[in-house]
Order: C-alpha cells, then structure tokens, then sequence
C-alpha cells in the first residue's frame, strides 16, 4: 500500500510537468502550500484523500484515468482512510456545537454521480460484483470486510474506502450489528 501512495506523488509530479504547471500554480488552484505540493510530490507525505482529490481537480484530470495509470504501474487496488486520518474544517466560527470533518470533497468534469446508503445486515450473503464505477465508502455505523478482488479491507465506523469498482468486490458482515455506509458512485465517460 506505501508503495502506492508514494507512487500517486510520482503520478501527481509526471502531469504537472507533462501540462507545464509550476509547483506554485498547482498549490494556489488545488488551496494548498507549495511546500506540501513538493513533499508529496517527493514521496515525503501521502496526501489526505481531500487534498488529493484537490489535486486532481487542479491538474484537470480525470480520476479514472489518474487511477488507471497508478493502478497499471503499482497493482495497488485501493485507498483506504482512516477516521483519524480525516481533517477537521473550520467553518461559521460564530456557530457553537457544529463540528464539521471533510470525509470527501471533489467536482469533476464529465462524470456521472451516485450516492446511496447501504446497510449491511450481519451474516448477509452476495457474491462479489463489479461496477462500472470508482466507488467511495463511507462507514457510518459498524464494521464489515471488504473483499476487494484479492484483497481484504476491515472497514470500522468513521473510516472511507475508495477503489475501481471494476475489480470483484462485496463487504462481508460477520459482527453481530447492521454496518451501515454511504456509498458514492463516479461514473466516467471512458468507462
């Protein structure tokens, strides 16, 4: 998985140069430091996934086609975030008892949206399944396994997940609660 986080800063750093984008341009469109633009692109930091998403935006890219070329070099099949790894927002400082973390952010071009909540009943039985879509999880209440083709994934409250949909996948309930998420869809023209 290090491998490739790592390995988006070296994704991130190849079009920004392909599209002739300074380091300075890139920060100020995506709201972030230049200095934190240089350490992901060095492999010294891994981006949170709003930031990273910011990114992309910033390049004018689009996601499934960033992913295809990491997932081609890397084998890598997902990102998962973890809830201390969300950030905190600063928002409407007058406010008293709003507390607000960006669990993700992200406009895109040329892609079609999805959202859904899924709840997950304990013991509850599927095949895996493919779509045709990056798919963004979002665990509200419990815990399940994500079966990612090979590949499995504890999902806890409070956690997200993100991966190609095109790869066989299906969570697996077998605590004894109701795991309950959100579910986003992004479906893109080159699908």
């Amino acid at each position: 998985m290090d491998d490739f986080l790592i390995d988006i800063g070296k994704r991130i750093k190849e079009i920004r140069k392909k599209q002739n984008i300074t380091i300075s341009n890139l920060a100020s469109n995506a709201g972030v430091s230049n200095g934190l633009i240089s350490r992901i692109e060095n492999g010294r930091t891994i981006p949170s996934l709003p930031v990273f998403l910011e990114l992309i935006s910033a390049l004018d890219i689009d996601a499934s086609t960033f992913f295809e070329g990491i997932e081609k070099r890397t084998g890598a099949k997902y990102i998962h975030v973890k809830k201390e790894e969300q950030q905190l927002l600063e928002k409407e400082v007058e406010a008293k008892g709003f507390t607000y973390f960006q669990i993700f952010g992200k406009s895109m071009h040329a892609v079609g949206f999805e959202a859904v909540m899924l709840t997950v009943s304990p013991n509850s039985k599927r095949e895996k399944v493919i779509t045709d879509a990056w798919e963004f999880k979002y665990i509200i209440k419990g815990t399940c396994t994500y079966l990612i083709d090979t590949t499995e994934v504890i999902v806890s409250e409070g956690d997200s997940l993100y991966f190609n949909g095109r790869l066989p996948h299906v969570p697996v309930n077998t605590s004894d609660e109701d795991c309950i998420m959100l579910v986003l869809y992004f479906f893109s023209d080159n699908n």
